[in-house]
């Protein structure tokens, strides 16, 4: 069958660095760190006292005040951002073409900190105390349906949860959905809310995240020989992906196009990377694009900041492009908004359609002593102006589970 074409029409952000997508980008732009000491909890005990956290931002300035207390913050950065890119997105819902637009917007591990404060009621009040809507104000699949029933879409309505893979995978699967007939319109994306006790002492018990707590802004340092871990974030990114014939009658604004989604497993390790499941991600991705490997200008990496992880992706974006991975851009705007787990790839993903269509990349902020085994173009602590015809979005996450977009200037 031919594939149909799917453009970006719409784009929707809360992230570390800005409510919505022009604070955002602008941030992003001008290298501008989200990390500080983290606010939403006593964390002097804790190896690693700092976070990507959302700042400003009030759910009631956007929600019905009742509906927003009963939910967990993921699903409100979710319906933020999702709402956000289908104003911008401009289409409109009828009774017509609601079973033609869909929702795929999921969380790695979703409603922890609700969790977390529905257990302290519990254990000081006893059941009788624990609200009834504490199950729908958790689990994952509720940004999906608040949206969806918000405006009455009646499409596809699903939600991935595929660890620090999520936003991309459901990014990708929604474009699947719109290329075999599924829908016209897929909002897509991905959001995390983990800046909790538990989630914080978990990930610094497994030694995971950065223990530079004394200079915050400059913790998160991918590719840099110093990096020490990653830095947790939180927030959402969601975009609207659209059929382009749908889009072009309508007289859509568009991004760019989504040309290639790719996903692979490592079957190696539960968290230890392997390089042959990013190398066949990315070239299933970059394959089902129907390009060549050097038509690949740009790539958003996922550039944790982790020794081993920054090291596996460098090889293995060396393996999959060969020579011409030097003549590549290479970016991580985890540097300054942390890592959002199952919210990365979407926060990621829009910043990566706004870079095909401003053409420049963003920089790779704290890159100080570049880590000689780490020998590509990372655009270290300035933006680039740039031609960036085909992009290339890596994600990689816990359990060995891989994915890669592509997005091609318009």
């Amino acid at each position: 069958m031919n594939k149909r074409r799917i453009v970006v029409t719409g784009l929707g952000l809360v992230t570390p660095v800005g409510i919505g997508v022009k604070d955002s980008w602008e941030s992003i732009v001008n290298g501008v760190s989200g990390i500080s000491k983290i606010s939403k909890f006593d964390a002097s005990t804790f190896s690693s006292q700092i976070a990507g956290e959302v700042k400003n931002f009030d759910p009631v300035n956007y929600l019905n005040p009742k509906d927003a207390r009963r939910m967990d913050s993921f699903i409100q950065y979710g319906l933020v951002s999702g709402m956000e890119a289908i104003k911008d997105s401009g289409f409109e819902v009828s009774e017509t073409n609601a079973h033609r637009i869909g929702v795929s917007i999921g969380s790695g591990i979703g409603g922890l900190g609700m969790i977390e404060s529905t257990q302290d009621t519990f254990n000081n009040g006893g059941a009788r105390k624990v609200s009834p809507f504490f199950i729908p104000g958790t689990i994952i699949n509720m940004i999906s349906g608040n949206l969806s029933i918000m405006f009455g879409l009646k499409g596809p309505n699903v939600s991935i949860v595929t660890a620090c893979t999520t936003g991309t995978h459901s990014i990708g699967d929604a474009a699947r959905m719109i290329s075999y007939g599924d829908a016209d319109i897929m909002v897509a994306g991905g959001s995390e809310a983990a800046v909790t006790e538990l989630s914080v002492a978990g990930f610094s018990s497994a030694k995971a995240l950065s223990s530079r707590n004394e200079d915050p802004a400059t913790a998160s340092r991918p590719w840099d020989r110093d990096r020490d871990g990653f830095v947790i974030g939180e927030g959402s990114g969601v975009m609207v992906l659209e059929e382009y014939e749908h889009a072009k009658k309508r007289g859509a604004n568009i991004y760019c196009e989504l040309v290639g989604y790719g996903m692979s497993a490592d079957a190696f390790h539960i968290t230890a990377p392997s390089i042959a499941g990013p190398k066949q991600s990315m070239l299933n991705a970059i394959n089902d694009a129907g390009l060549n490997i050097n038509e690949i200008n740009y790539i958003n990496a996922h550039g944790t900041s982790t020794p081993l992880g920054d090291l596996n992706e460098t090889n293995a974006i060396k393996e999959t492009l060969g020579a011409h991975a030097y003549k590549c851009v290479v970016n991580s705007t985890k540097s300054m908004t942390g890592h959002l787990l199952g919210g990365a790839g979407g926060i990621e993903s829009v910043f990566t359609a706004l870079a095909v269509h401003y053409q420049v990349s963003p920089p790779t902020i704290n890159i100080f002593n570049q880590d000689p085994e780490c020998d590509l173009d990372y655009v270290a602590n300035g933006a680039r102006e740039m031609t960036i015809n085909a992009a290339l979005k890596n994600n990689f996450g816990f359990g060995g589970t891989n994915g890669s977009l592509v997005f091609k200037k318009f």
